[in-house]
């Protein structure tokens, strides 16, 4: 399943995201997934797995052309000098002289100046044919509107926390507005009970009764049922696991199809609060990290 982004380029639908994937083991799950049948792998130089995302891709004996490679521009590479050398860095770890999508991983209002600089870069890198297409991460509505009104282009993708509990309506309703694709990362609710987030009072999405009841009556999992949720409603997702079952079994979402009742039922689980962190809030230290070379 393949959705067109705004500039013509099409975009596998279903993809392996690689965040806390640790670097000894990305390889392994890059290749896992690719012999499964996804053709799009999210990775970001934040993530400290680059390298090896481009090692499970030549690994897995794909042609480069086969791959949809997205990668995301750390904040302390933002500016336009910085960012012009932030796609070197990424294309030099991944080994590949091109990147599908680049986009940036932060709004970052606290500096939006570099921001908008560094976007200005992913322009330039588009119109040199460096990248196929590029676009932001986390953007509120009103960070987008800023961003709209000081460049040219529009992003093609905007990837934000997007799961059942969290489906930031208000977002996807601008992202649509302005034809921009939205992209779910943890899309399965993975942010609900990953360790070291939330609190003792978090709840689960995973374990949800609703979704459970779904999942049942179609002979799927729940995690299989939101991917579903995602992919009907005209969303990208990019699942996170290292684990090849789990990975073999979020890509197993094409042979059912949930009832609008089904949907809307799942629609009904919003909550309205975040998982992750704010983008609106400004976090020094971890915006400071540096990227290195190589």
């Amino acid at each position: 399943m393949e959705l067109t982004l705004n500039n013509g380029v099409t975009m596998p639908a279903l993809g392996l995201g690689v965040f806390q994937s640790a670097p000894e083991q990305t390889t392994a799950a890059v290749e896992a997934a690719l012999a499964v049948g996804y053709r799009h792998i999210d990775t970001a130089a934040a993530y400290g797995n680059e390298r090896e995302v481009g090692q499970g891709i030549r690994k897995s004996g794909l042609d480069r052309s086969e791959v949809f490679i997205e990668t995301k521009v750390w904040v302390s590479d933002y500016g336009y000098d910085q960012t012009l050398h932030a796609y070197e860095k990424a294309v030099g770890k991944l080994a590949t002289g091109y990147l599908d999508l680049l986009i940036l991983h932060q709004p970052a209002p606290d500096r939006f100046d570099k921001t908008v600089a560094a976007y200005k870069a992913l322009e330039t890198l588009l119109a040199d044919g460096r990248v196929r297409a590029i676009g932001v991460s986390n953007f509120m509505p009103h960070h987008m509107e800023q961003l709209l009104d000081s460049t040219t282009i529009v992003p093609a993708v905007n990837q934000i926390e997007l799961h059942p509990y969290f489906a930031q309506l208000s977002v996807q309703a601008k992202d649509a507005e302005h034809g921009i694709l939205t992209q779910a990362w943890s899309p399965i609710g993975g942010i609900t009970f990953y360790p070291g987030w939330g609190g003792e009072d978090r709840r689960n999405v995973m374990q949800d009764p609703e979704i459970a009841v779904i999942a049942q009556a179609h002979g799927k999992t729940p995690a299989q049922v939101m991917l579903r949720w995602h992919l009907q409603q005209g969303r990208s997702a990019i699942p996170k696991s290292t684990n090849p079952a789990r990975i073999a079994g979020n890509f197993d979402v094409f042979d059912f199809e949930l009832s609008t009742g089904e949907l809307a039922a799942i629609d009904a689980l919003d909550t309205g609060v975040r998982n992750g962190p704010d983008p609106d809030v400004a976090r020094e230290e971890r915006f400071a990290m540096a990227i290195p070379e190589a």
